[in-house]
């Protein structure tokens, strides 16, 4: 385990050192399109015979790491908890609904269209795969990844609102898109499906019961840190709430990522208003800021390395094209087009719909859940249309986001 570790890691340093030295683009990005290069690189020197055994290494070295257990029981918990730890309570409490509709009814909607899009497209690519699957496929691909356009639209001066009803909207999907996601697997598994009365006790359990273990996990974490003024023992408190608590929200069988955002919004909000003094906040936003960007690095890179594993055929790679299409398709009618419908009820800056739209960029949640299906010939095919579609969002859609809202003339 610790050679696995380092060896990601110093992986991990080395493209983030050359993507700041040479590419310049934001880092979660240029690590992973460095990373995907490399990896293309070393296929095309292994058919001639000139790899010298690098593909056979990096190829042991991603079978040795199970990535969706890494992401869903390891760094998803820390990233969304960092992540939530930085958005203002006051300021999203303005968007609770907007962000409310576009991360439940908008993942839901969203898993319907694409798959029913892609139930209905496949056979155009010669592929067929059973209307579960297709479901599933979307319960995978809605949920969107703040992390990569976030810096982007920081940089390029997007207005403050827009970045938190972005952020709030992706931070909160994720939770939901994984509640739909087991309902749907769990239909697969048992061949029954489950009364609409079954399946929405299902999601409030799963749902509900996460941001009641959040807000119970958040205050409890407030009270001890309110009581103590030692920043060391209380970075502690945070990582130990976080680790501690996503591991009892499993056993709880309640939404692990919905708890750590709630309690991250809490603590981030109140805990850092009225339980920490300035030395104490400082040492803990630099702490969760760095474990935010390191593993965010990493797990970009990991998304990178991951195209060895992934079979493509010449079906699977039209499958793919298609899969693009139909995934922005019903990311512009469950979100873009409320926005742009219903401007005054949204309270967004006009075009804000365009940038809504071509900035919900898919991550490595995404992946994560593909990687864990059951294996069969479904599982390889959404895995290589998963993985196409998270490249895309991230390389095409991350880097001309900025673009977008520049064209758009939005600016802060």
């Amino acid at each position: 385990m610790l050679n696995i570790i380092a060896a990601c890691l110093v992986i991990t340093a080395l493209l983030a050192y050359l993507n700041h030295r040479f590419l310049g683009m934001p880092t979660t990005i240029g690590v992973m399109a460095a990373s995907l290069a490399f990896s293309l690189a070393l296929i095309g020197l292994d058919a001639v015979g000139l790899a010298y055994g690098l593909r056979e290494y990096e190829e042991s070295l991603l079978r040795s790491i199970d990535f969706s257990d890494v992401l869903m029981q390891g760094m998803l918990s820390l990233l969304l908890f960092a992540g939530a730890l930085h958005v203002d309570l006051s300021e999203l409490k303005t968007y609770r609904w907007q962000v409310g509709v576009l991360a439940v009814l908008g993942t839901l909607l969203s898993t319907v269209l694409v798959g029913f899009g892609m139930w209905l497209v496949l056979p155009l690519a010669g592929l067929q795969l059973p209307l579960m699957y297709c479901l599933l496929f979307g319960a995978l691909i809605s949920p969107t990844d703040p992390i990569a356009v976030m810096g982007i639209l920081k940089s390029a001066g997007a207005p403050k609102e827009l970045e938190l009803v972005i952020a709030g909207e992706s931070l909160f999907n994720d939770g939901v898109g994984v509640v739909i996601f087991s309902l749907l697997l769990g239909m697969v598994a048992s061949g029954l499906t489950p009364t609409v009365g079954q399946g929405l006790e299902l999601l409030l359990h799963e749902a509900g019961g996460g941001l009641l273990f959040g807000l119970a996990l958040g205050y409890v974490t407030f009270r001890m840190l309110k009581s103590v003024d030692n920043y060391q023992v209380e970075v502690l408190l945070t990582l130990a709430a976080v680790t501690g608590g996503y591991a009892l929200a499993s056993r709880l069988h309640v939404s692990g990522p919905l708890a750590m955002v709630v309690a991250g919004l809490m603590i981030g909000n109140h805990g850092r208003a009225l339980a920490m003094s300035d030395t104490t906040r400082r040492y803990v936003d630099m702490f969760w800021e760095l474990i935010d960007e390191i593993l965010n690095a990493t797990l970009f890179v990991l998304i990178g390395m991951e195209v060895l594993l992934v079979v493509f055929s010449l079906h699977e790679l039209l499958a793919a094209c298609l899969a693009v299409a139909v995934t922005l398709l019903a990311r512009l009618l469950t979100v873009g087009l409320p926005v742009a419908l219903l401007p005054s009820a949204f309270n967004l800056p006009r075009g804000s719909w365009k940038v809504l739209t071509w900035g919900g960029l898919r991550g490595g949640i995404s992946v994560a859940l593909a990687l864990s299906l059951p294996a069969g010939t479904e599982r390889d095919t959404l895995v290589a249309l998963t993985y196409s579609v998270v490249v895309f969002s991230i390389l095409v859609q991350g880097l001309s986001i900025g673009y977008v809202t520049r064209r758009e003339g939005l600016r802060r």
